[in-house]
């Protein structure tokens, strides 16, 4: 634009005072036009956003309850039989076999008797064959053949009473599982009822827990549910209901439910507290992050991406949440997109720039290097 010359600018003042303005205005008019037309023209550049399509997920409504773990079986090693251990073939957290030794008590005296035990099953079963032999022939008495069958008989049963007094000296394992602390030394004098050591098949665990019997109609066997344990760093183990207890508490009016939880690296132990959660009407919703939500008083609201990328804000009802997830049930569909970072830049009817399209795997630094 060229600047007015002086002279022009002269001859200007020396008009009349009713001429004046109205030769200012066109001159004025003429000169800043094209540049107010100029920026009427600027286009506004489109706010880059980032956004998520609404998706169907799972949801549930979780009732939650505290439970104590349990050895899938649990049995406490003692003796039948008061004795000397002359033998241990554990240690302390070992893992054992099922039908393994595990201690051994002093049995000399036994060892004899049933050396004795079979000596006698063997002349008796001569005996028997020899009078059967003669009984065939006629030489021998049908009486006389039942008495050896009777002695044979008797020291057989006898030999059996000698085995099992020989098997209560060895004490094996029932089942297969994890030793716990042993509690004796090899000498010591054991009895009836002494704890030697614990054995734990800790290959699954049973989880028991009690749920108000309000829930009972939602309660069934299969029926998977989700278990955490403050001292396992909140974790989530898996598993699913296996029994219903047959009775109500009348005093709690509670009822108790056994879970069965794999445990195959062998974290979970026995007596430990976990908070479960068990879940109740199950359904397909509709998910969206949480971070698309904007407040407005009491109601919930979305950025929704439209049409030629277009924003429209739109009400919402929501229902279940959970962590960076909520359950949309009225105002969206699925694969709609939603505004989830950028709400602050952006209002009702301008039009955006989408960025990425984030799917929850990725994090916000990941998907802005993505989008360069």
């Amino acid at each position: 634009m060229n600047p007015m010359p002086m002279t022009t600018f002269r001859a200007l003042f020396a008009l009349p005072p009713l001429v004046g303005p109205l030769v200012w205005g066109l001159v004025l008019g003429s000169t800043f036009a094209p540049l107010v037309m100029a920026q009427s023209q600027v286009v506004p550049q489109a706010i880059p956003v980032i956004v998520a399509e609404a998706r169907v997920e799972a949801f549930a409504d979780p009732v939650e309850a505290l439970g104590t773990l349990k050895a899938m079986e649990s049995v406490n090693l003692t003796a039948n039989v008061t004795e000397t251990v002359s033998a241990l073939h554990f240690d302390d957290g070992q893992r054992v076999t099922a039908g393994q030794v595990l201690v051994e008590m002093t049995s000399a005296e036994e060892h004899a008797l049933l050396e004795e035990g079979q000596a006698r099953v063997a002349e008796a079963e001569r005996q028997y064959d020899r009078v059967k032999a003669l009984a065939t022939q006629r030489a021998a008495s049908e009486s006389l053949l039942d008495e050896r069958r009777r002695d044979l008989d008797a020291a057989r049963a006898q030999l059996v009473a000698i085995e099992s007094r020989l098997a209560d000296r060895l004490i094996k394992a029932p089942f297969a599982g994890v030793i716990g602390l042993r509690n004796i030394s090899a000498g010591a004098l054991v009895r009836p009822g002494d704890l030697i050591a614990t054995l734990d098949d800790d290959d699954r665990m049973k989880l028991d827990f009690a749920l108000p019997s309000l829930y009972l109609p939602d309660l069934q066997p299969g029926l998977v549910i989700q278990a955490r344990a403050q001292a396992l760093g909140e974790r989530v183990f898996s598993g699913a209901i296996a029994a219903i207890d047959s009775r109500v508490d009348p005093v709690t009016r509670a009822i108790q439910v056994r879970a069965l939880l794999p445990n195959p690296e062998r974290d979970l132990k026995p007596g430990l507290l976990m908070r479960v959660e068990v879940p109740r009407n199950p359904r397909q919703g509709l998910a969206i992050p949480e971070a698309a939500l904007l407040q407005r008083g009491k109601d919930h609201r979305v950025l929704v991406v439209g049409a030629g990328d277009k924003v429209e804000e739109r009400r919402i009802l929501i229902g279940a949440r959970r962590p960076g997830t909520v359950e949309v049930t009225t105002g969206l569909a699925a694969g709609e997109r939603v505004i989830t970072h950028g709400t602050d830049k952006v209002r009702p009817g301008q039009v955006v720039r989408v960025l990425a399209v984030d799917d929850g795997t990725r994090s916000l630094r990941e998907i802005l290097e993505a989008a360069k």
